[in-house]
């Protein structure tokens, strides 16, 4: 796998030559582009019981896949070759499998920002032979007048036009997240208040705090008796003390009684060690 992230690196160099099992193809962003760009494609080689996502004999791999070159493009490209079920770009080559979906449209948003590695799966398997034979034809065009692709500035004000949050969108996704998000917790806790006291396969019982020892009720009977406890206590506090000469009496009959009994400790102390003196007669 690390040999082949290092052949995903950038190879404009090439020039009608390819590395060991990959054939070159040349590529244009545009008709007026001079020099092309180069795609490395191989058939993709998966092993048995890997997975269905990416199919062998049926799946090309392809590198040196440019940033501003999306799915739709790659499908478009290759299309001449036969039916294209599915087009996958990703950062580096990986196992085939199934990446969960993304399905937020504000968070966890990332930007390619280097060239990146294409799986594409055809219908059948002629289509990979024929990407491959694409090498003895000319340079084909990614962008063309009917399916253009947008670079630089008008890139740039696309991005920042998809960058501008709609508030009722943000807001709606959020109180769906939120929802399933309630709905999960639910569930979790009726599965454990359904196995709460239920032994296991051992015999262990689980004890959860909440069990043993239940929370106040949020009532506004309890809250009131609540507040009402906390201001009994704060008045036998005030009547204790209430001159601050008492206040220090208290305070100085405590550190006496704490050096009264730090004497006693002592004496009991140097008792215990005279006891214990050895006396082999």
């Amino acid at each position: 796998a690390s040999r082949r992230a290092k052949m995903a690196a950038p190879v404009e160099r090439v020039v009608g030559a390819a590395p060991a099992g990959y054939t070159a193809l040349a590529v244009k962003f545009g008709a007026r582009q001079r020099s092309p760009h180069y795609l490395l494609v191989k058939e993709h080689q998966v092993r048995e019981g890997a997975g269905a996502t990416h199919p062998p004999r049926r799946t090309l791999f392809v590198l040196n896949v440019p940033p501003y070159c999306s799915p739709d493009s790659l499908s478009r490209l290759f299309a001449r070759c036969g039916h294209v079920q599915s087009v996958e770009i990703c950062d580096k080559p990986g196992p085939g499998e199934k990446k969960e979906k993304v399905t937020s449209k504000f968070f966890n948003r990332k930007t390619v920002t280097g060239f990146q590695v294409a799986y594409v799966v055809f219908r059948k398997p002629a289509g990979v032979q024929a990407a491959k034979a694409l090498s003895q034809e000319g340079p084909l065009l990614i962008s063309t007048e009917s399916h253009p692709v947008k670079t630089g500035i008008s890139k740039w004000i696309d991005s920042y036009a998809a960058s501008v949050v709609d508030p009722e969108e943000l807001k709606a996704e959020v109180d769906a997240y939120m929802q399933d998000y309630d709905k999960k917790i639910e569930e979790e806790e009726a599965k454990a208040a359904k196995e709460e006291g239920v032994p296991d396969e051992e015999g262990w019982v689980k004890v959860t705090r909440k069990g043993r020892k239940p929370g106040l009720p949020r009532t506004e009977a309890a809250n009131l008796r609540v507040l009402e406890r906390e201001k009994q206590k704060r008045a036998r506090k005030e009547l204790l003390n209430f001159y601050a000469w008492q206040h220090r009496e208290t305070k100085r009959e405590h550190i006496a009684q704490l050096r009264k009994k730090f004497e006693e400790d002592k004496q009991r102390i140097a008792l215990m060690r005279a006891q214990r003196k050895f006396r082999p007669y």
